[in-house]
């Protein structure tokens, strides 16, 4: 069972924070508040199965790769712990409880959540054909936006998409600094990413791509007139993004992956800004 538990990534549940973390926003902000329980539930632990999913078919499609980066070498499937068979069964799985959760919700809910799927089984296929699949990780982790809007609402805003576009490109930004500490290894089997498309740029682009992730965020202060609570998380979030700049000024590899841990600190001074906003101003 422990290999399992690896497989889907539940002993190092950083991805689960940073996919819940939009998420909790975009379902405070529908809410205007604490949002219902139910729709709470049925998200938090969709958020947990989507991302063991999105691990264990990340790890399948990058069997053969993995074996060639440090990094990766002890993964189950690489160290046969797990078959390559029973790894995709154990995907069907995840993908059929997270449908029966989306189930409980409304018609639009459902229709949105198979786009999600599609774009989170896509993603670890990108990396062979485009030097972008942090976008589409990007895109994939942000359809739970509209997706709890819809579940609250019973619509889409347009609003809304203010958000999603704040979750694209905050993952983007950490997920470029996640891959630059692999940059050199993927470089030489020829895996690619936007850490390698961006070069030696990466670093400007990265800072470029928080400026314009904080002006987003200061559009959703404006278009869901949120308080002083929500500016004093940008001010603070300011002072992360600095800090992060700091830790891949020499791309460092360990910094670089202490940066892209250090985002899920990000993302919740965004969510304590939004919710105390929300429920108390």
């Amino acid at each position: 069972m422990n290999a399992y538990f690896r497989l889907m990534r539940l002993d190092k549940p950083i991805g689960i924070y940073l996919l819940l973390w939009p998420t909790l926003w975009a379902l405070f902000l529908a809410a205007d508040g604490i949002p219902d329980m139910k729709t709470l539930f049925i998200f938090v632990l969709g958020t947990i199965l989507i991302r063991s999913a999105g691990c264990v078919i990340n790890d399948y499609a990058d069997r053969k790769i993995d074996k060639l980066v440090e990094r990766t070498q002890h993964r189950p499937i690489v160290s046969g712990e797990v078959s390559p068979k029973l790894a995709l069964i154990l995907f069907v799985v995840i993908m059929i409880l997270a449908l029966a959760l989306v189930l409980l919700t409304n018609k639009l809910t459902i229709q949105l959540s198979f786009v999600a799927g599609a774009l989170a089984m896509l993603y670890p296929f990108t990396k062979r054909w485009t030097y972008l699949p942090q976008l589409v990780l990007g895109l994939a982790f942000a359809m739970s936006v509209p997706m709890a809007f819809a579940a609250t609402k019973g619509i889409v805003p347009n609003d809304s998409w203010w958000i999603f576009l704040a979750t694209v490109i905050w993952t983007v930004i950490y997920d470029t600094i996640y891959a630059m500490a692999d940059r050199e290894e993927d470089l030489k089997i020829g895996v690619k990413s936007t850490a390698i498309l961006f070069a030696r740029y990466d670093k400007l682009i990265i800072g470029v791509l928080q400026v314009c992730l904080l002006l987003v965020l200061i559009k959703v202060s404006k278009i869901f007139n949120l308080g002083i609570f929500y500016d004093i998380s940008i001010i603070l979030s300011v002072f992360l993004i600095i800090f992060h700049q700091k830790l891949i000024k020499n791309r460092e590899k360990t910094a670089c992956f202490q940066a892209f841990l250090h985002n899920n600190f990000f993302g919740m001074v965004i969510f304590i800004g939004i919710a105390l906003s929300v429920i108390i101003d």
